[in-house]
């Protein structure tokens, strides 16, 4: 039964909706200043069924941006917290780079053992045969110091599920049938005061919008500008810019003919398509 208020709603189920509701549950308890009861959690379709339920499921610290680092093993130690509540497999990550890659990849090397993440740099092609027979005789998990990172993996819809149910905090409306929201026309003074579903208007005091590329029509839902001035690092001001802009990212299909995998319509494929789009958020000049 979809409630007709809540002190907090988020529009999404995926992993950034249920992510932001199990953390704010933590940190409303640790305050004593409520819990998960006060979170509702609304998704058009249900519990990881956008772009979430069809990611990689690669849990890992192998990431080349500096600035991704810490927050990336801060995602791993959240995984390895409760392997059975999350559906997490933590055989480790093994990557096998070309010689081109050689200085990139013992850049990130250092940059694990400067923040204590465990990982193992294997140089040569002899130790590395050795190193991966040593993996494959422990059953496919990695022997103890010759796994590349601490990481692993997981099956997207599973986990997501383990997310919104026991034995993790469980907001209120995860497992309830899905609401379509729409927060367009209740606002007062700039704030949204509640959000209209196919099963009834539900007030809030504060709304959280992870609906990842759907974020763009809740945001013109909200009435705000479809294009702002941005400010560059140099100070120009670039005005009239696309608040919202989607980039084609074709990761791992460069050299493959895109006739080659299609649907029998002769469409692209289906979670193809749906990777290849992403939002970028390009936020106004304060």
């Amino acid at each position: 039964m979809i409630p007709g208020h809540s002190r907090y709603v988020i529009v999404g189920a995926g992993i950034h909706g249920l992510s932001t509701a199990w953390h704010l549950a933590g940190e409303l308890r640790r305050r004593g200043l409520g819990g998960g009861e006060d979170i509702l959690v609304l998704d058009k379709r249900g519990v990881g069924a956008g772009a979430s339920g069809i990611a990689c499921g690669v849990i890992r610290n192998n990431y080349f941006q500096p600035a991704m680092r810490e927050l990336m093993a801060h995602s791993v130690t959240v995984w390895e917290s409760d392997p059975d509540a999350f559906a997490y497999h933590p055989v480790g990550y093994l990557q096998i780079a070309p010689e081109a890659m050689h200085k990139d990849v013992a850049k990130i090397f250092a940059e694990q053992q400067a923040i204590g993440y465990p990982s193992v740099l294997v140089e040569g092609s002899a130790t590395a045969a050795r190193t991966c027979w040593r993996c494959s005789a422990t059953g496919g998990r990695p022997a103890p110091r010759r796994s590349c990172t601490s990481s692993g993996a997981a099956t997207p819809t599973t986990s997501a599920r383990c997310a919104a149910w026991p034995p993790r905090p469980r907001p209120r409306g995860c497992g309830s049938p899905p609401a379509s929201p729409s927060p367009g026309s209740h606002t007062s003074g700039g704030a949204v005061t509640a959000v209209e579903t196919d099963q009834g208007v539900i007030g809030c005091e504060q709304l959280v919008i992870a609906a990842g590329p759907w974020v763009r029509d809740l945001w013109a839902m909200l009435g705000l500008p479809s294009h702002i001035p941005v400010t560059t690092p140099d100070g120009t001001v670039h005005d009239d810019q696309p608040m919202w802009t989607y980039w084609a990212l074709q990761e791992g299909t460069l050299a493959v003919d895109p006739s080659e995998f299609t649907t029998n319509e002769g469409a692209p494929p289906p979670v193809r398509a749906r990777r290849l789009r992403r939002p970028a958020l390009r936020r106004p000049h304060r």
